[in-house]
């Protein structure tokens, strides 16, 4: 739970602060409904997602399972590069909020050219993070639950004493009361505005997308379950006791995590003015350009004009709200207790379980990357390797960094649209599973809880791409190269025999095999059944090919599986029919790669076979096609590429001979 918590639980660094900033006043309704949400949707989609993709592949296993082929493999892309959106942001969204922790904390020594700090900062714990992986992950992790428990313990002292302080001065929750109601929502052009409870519940359900950061670490949930204990009675097909655990864990998680958003953004919106969330940057831009101030920026320079402190700014609650409180930066004491120690405490806290949150997104890349891609073969072999996949991962990081000028609400859109594709494309798998899995008629096979559930996030997912287009504008980026640079890798690694040994399922095959083992020198011919005998086939092939009938022909018959499948073990049946060899090959990548590796099989055991082919009438570049799409076309020539380049002895190397009309 821990590890999942190092990235679930780190959003109470950033998640309040960005409530307020989007929702203001409502922020406390808002995130009523994103508990809603998260129990009675996210939680139960992915405590089925737990049961059918127990193996840390999560919804994208799921999808990679429900459609199989060449759409299967491109709808696997493009949630890879959601995830990778999701990851990336994540790493780059807590290294900067850990520094806005860090130089807003009143020990902090340097009070100018806070921009420059800022990307200084972040790009360097972005360097230290990939240095961490360069060495090795296996000592950090045991200090996950260090830092997720002691984080969440000082986050309850936080809650506690400020409830407390709410119940000894409740006329605190009356006046947030009174501005909810009066339209003092403190929300830049509010879409609606009226004070009914109508216009209060429309007006969160259109807010409510902004909050949707509160809804990550689900996935995260999923990913870890193979680190999860289950029973000895568990088998690799069903691991029931690891599932169950693993409900467990997303339970416990998504109840502390609704608990602490709920009260966080109530103490948040009570206990915080709204002048501590403007934008200093912001203001002063519109102030250089002679542009009209908010009512909230116009109180802000009022307060800064009463509090002595000149040009210097007010302490911010902007992306460290709950630290704001720590710290004790309001107008009044809300506790003894809070203060420059506790504040500086709760920061370090921060800071480190946001630097394994990124931590936690990068094994998410680590081990996501490796499980799909080389094994697609759109990625080269070095792309099961850790060390050239952190530079790569780091590389990106930094430009994302970049890109968003180290900033935490600007990412937040981006992190949004990670987050929730995933998470819609998980409730999209359990809908396409559940009703495959139901007999009967539309209605009775729909499963309409999760279809409901599905609808609310596609609602939220397009809102939110709409409300910020940045999150699908890098998405689109990771989702275009990904699909680019497999295309490329795949087309260049199509030629690679990708063969990993024939599987003999009857000993009848198995002696069959032996015996043709030991022949003299077999002639291969391709042979696709149906179009024509074998005894017409064979003599057509003896007439065209001038055979000596007491030469053996073995008939190859090629079954395809999913040709998009990159390495594939065939399994190799063998017949006898009236003296003649037939090797029946199922479950083939495609029908050359068969061919070819039949005949490196016999060339390793004595005189390389012949491989005895005819003329076909299709365009070279009809059969590179079907070749590279369907794993057919172009047999002979494919056929003698794949030899050539799987074997470096010439002399070794079967023929391919191509003969007839």
């Amino acid at each position: 739970m821990c590890l999942t918590g190092v990235d679930y639980f780190s959003t109470l660094g950033y998640q309040p602060a960005i409530a307020f900033q989007n929702a203001g006043m409502l922020a406390p309704l808002a995130t009523i409904l994103l508990v809603m949400v998260t129990l009675f949707g996210a939680l139960p989609i992915y405590m089925y997602v737990a049961g059918q993709s127990p193996n840390g592949l999560g919804s994208i296993g799921m999808l990679e399972r429900l459609v199989h082929g060449w759409p299967g493999k491109f709808i696997v892309l493009t949630m890879l590069g959601f995830a990778a959106t999701d990851f990336v942001i994540t790493k780059t969204l807590s290294a900067a909020d850990a520094t806005s922790h860090l130089i807003e904390n009143p020990l902090w020594p340097f009070e100018s050219y806070k921009y420059a700090q800022r990307m200084g900062i972040t790009i360097l714990l972005l360097l230290l993070l990939g240095a961490m992986f360069l060495r090795g992950f296996r000592e950090v992790i045991g200090l996950a639950v260090l830092l997720a428990m002691s984080y969440l313990l000082l986050n309850l002292i936080i809650v506690v004493l400020g409830m407390y302080h709410l119940y000894e001065h409740p006329e605190k929750v009356l006046v947030w009361w009174e501005r909810v109601t009066t339209n003092q929502w403190y929300i830049a052009d509010p879409p609606i505005k009226g004070s009914s409870t109508l216009t209060l519940v429309l007006l969160c359900l259109l807010i409510f997308p902004k909050l949707a950061l509160g809804l990550s670490g689900f996935e995260t949930g999923v990913a870890v379950m193979p680190l999860i204990k289950g029973k000895p009675t568990d088998t690799e097909t069903n691991p029931a006791g690891r599932i169950r655990n693993a409900r467990k864990l997303m339970i416990t998680a998504a109840l502390i995590m609704s608990f602490f958003l709920l009260s966080s953004s109530v103490l948040v919106s009570t206990l915080i003015p709204p002048t501590a969330f403007v934008s200093i940057e912001q203001l002063e831009e519109k102030q250089k350009k002679g542009l009209p101030l908010s009512t909230v920026e116009q109180e802000y320079l009022n307060e800064l004009k009463a509090s002595n402190r000149g040009d210097r700014p007010l302490p911010t609650a902007r992306d460290r709200a709950l630290a704001y409180i720590a710290h004790n930066d309001g107008p009044e004491s809300l506790s003894p207790l809070f203060g420059p120690v506790f504040g500086t405490i709760y920061d370090l806290s921060t800071i480190a379980i946001l630097w394994f949150a990124g931590a936690s997104a990068m094994a998410g890349l680590l081990n996501l990357v490796p499980q799909y891609l080389p094994r697609y073969g759109m990625a080269p072999e070095w792309a099961r390797a850790v060390r050239p996949l952190v530079l790569l991962f780091t590389a990106i990081n930094l430009l994302v960094t970049w890109i968003f000028r180290a900033d935490v609400e600007s990412q937040g859109g981006a992190y949004a649209t990670g987050v929730l594709m995933l998470m819609t494309s998980a409730c999209l798998a359990s809908v396409i599973d559940v009703y495959r899995k139901r007999q009967g008629k539309l209605w009775q096979r729909l499963p309409w809880g999760f279809t409901l559930i599905l609808l609310v996030f596609v609602y939220t997912t397009t809102a939110n791409i709409i409300e910020k287009p940045d999150g699908i504008k890098i998405a689109s980026f990771f989702i275009c190269t990904i699909i680019t640079t497999s295309i490329i890798s795949r087309l260049s690694r199509s030629r690679e025999l990708r063969f990993d040994g024939f599987e003999l399922p009857d000993p009848q095959s198995k002696f069959l095999w032996e015996s043709i083992l030991s022949l003299e020198m077999p002639i291969l011919v391709p042979h696709r059944p149906g179009r024509r005998s074998l005894i017409s086939k064979e003599a057509a092939i003896r007439k065209d090919h001038r055979l000596p009938p007491e030469l053996p022909i073995l008939f190859v018959e090629v079954g395809l599986a999913d040709a998009s499948e990159f390495v594939q073990k065939p399994t190799l049946t063998i017949e006898q029919e009236e003296g003649r060899y037939i090797l029946k090959i199922s479950n083939a990548a495609s029908i050359a790669h068969a061919i070819a590796a039949v005949a490196l099989e016999l060339a390793k055991h004595g005189q390389p076979p012949e491989i005895h082919c005819g003329w076909t009438d299709e365009t070279p570049l009809a059969g590179t096609l079907g070749f590279l799409l369907f794993g057919e076309g172009n047999v002979p020539w494919m056929v003698h590429d794949l030899i050539r380049r799987a074997e470096p002895d010439p002399s070794r190397r079967p023929p391919v001979i191509i003969a007839g009309r």
